[in-house]
């Protein structure tokens, strides 16, 4: 059966960013899970995680505590604890540790949500204002840094093979971010670039919530492995399926206004392979024509460029290029015995591979 849930769109950018009053997204992600026992236990887990998430980030100064739920209360998929809940089905999902954990890794990637806001300088997050444009941005870059403080203090509470994997996540999200904001050295090849920023920013932290569910329910070491790499693989494609919604969806699906990345001149995988085509037609060299001059601001080119896009062997190309990602996932669930929470696992990479279809 379809596990529902309610959804307000906002705006999405790294990791996913789509908002719904706190409510557990199950409807935005397409979930479905064969039996009530394991939605119960997985309803129970997010429903856990959510309330302590409030009482985590909670702080004796009034003004630091309503901040830092600011986007707590927004909502959003909870995609990093619904990985959590669902590795932790792998062994004892009734283990105290399993909520604490997924708590590290949603306040890991609400952290970096008020350090990206600023840093994009945007003015809407999950369909709110976000929080550098309702205080300022030193207000959001120190409360994201208080979130980050939080994830750590947790962390030390389950022990020091949380504090290192959440530290070493948090290096790999940096280095993501630096590489982005640097962006592809001389010789570099700007789709292997966007790729492995996409692996820093989203994948890793995906990964740890699906090791840290099995990790931390007791599950056999090579259940936490296997769990790590599907986390790590339908991370990327995951994000890159949000990515070509930018561009195909003719809807509010993506929860952005369609072709946003091209105004702001986000170059996005199906952009990058347009760039790289050698492709002869006047469709192909005259979309390569408009995406070099950068950001399109003019709405007739923009338009125009959103048009060929969508008929583009690019975005072809960019829907096998997830395709391959989520398959490559599935090929990590091999090791993991025929459960309701594999089959969970299994119709994400369908969901995902099929969405920007």
């Amino acid at each position: 059966m379809v596990i529902r849930g309610d959804e307000r769109a906002g705006a999405t950018g790294s990791g996913g960013r789509r908002g719904g009053g706190g409510a557990v997204q199950f409807s935005a992600l397409g979930l479905r899970l064969a039996d009530a026992r394991t939605e119960e236990s997985v309803r129970g887990l997010l429903k856990a995680v959510e309330a302590e998430l409030r009482d985590t980030v909670a702080s004796a100064d009034p003004f630091v505590t309503e901040a830092a739920r600011h986007l707590v209360e927004a909502g959003g998929k909870r995609f990093r604890p619904l990985l959590v809940a669902l590795g932790a089905q792998f062994g004892d999902p009734t283990r105290a540790e399993v909520v604490s954990a997924a708590v590290v890794v949603e306040l890991t990637h609400l952290a970096t949500l008020y350090h990206d806001d600023v840093m994009d300088e945007a003015s809407v997050r999950r369909g709110a204002p976000s929080a550098n444009s309702r205080w300022t941005n030193s207000v959001a870059i120190l409360v994201g840094d208080y979130l980050f403080a939080r994830a750590a203090d947790v962390s030390a509470e389950l022990g020091t093979e949380a504090v290192r994997r959440q530290a070493r996540t948090f290096a790999r999200l940096v280095h993501g971010q630096i590489a982005e904001t640097v962006g592809p050295r001389p010789g570099d090849d700007p789709v292997a670039h966007y790729l492995h920023v996409i692996a820093e920013k989203t994948g890793s932290l995906i990964a740890t919530s699906a090791h840290f569910g099995g990790l931390f329910s007791g599950a056999a070491p090579e259940h936490v492995a296997a769990l790590a790499g599907y986390g790590e693989t339908i991370g990327v494609a995951f994000q890159l399926s949000d990515d070509l919604l930018d561009i195909a969806s003719e809807s509010a699906e993506s929860g952005k206004t369609p072709g946003t990345d091209l105004r702001e001149g986000v170059p996005t995988l199906p952009v990058l392979y347009a760039l790289a085509s050698d492709d002869a037609d006047a469709a192909s060299v005259r979309l390569r024509e408009i995406l070099a001059t950068g950001p399109l601001t003019d709405d007739a080119l923009h338009a125009e460029a959103l048009g060929l896009l969508r008929e583009s062997p690019a975005l072809k190309r960019a829907r096998e290029t997830v395709r391959s990602y989520a398959e490559d996932a599935r090929a990590h669930l091999a090791p993991l015995p025929d459960t309701p929470s594999r089959q969970a696992l299994e119709f994400l990479c369908d969901h995902i591979a099929d969405r920007t279809n």
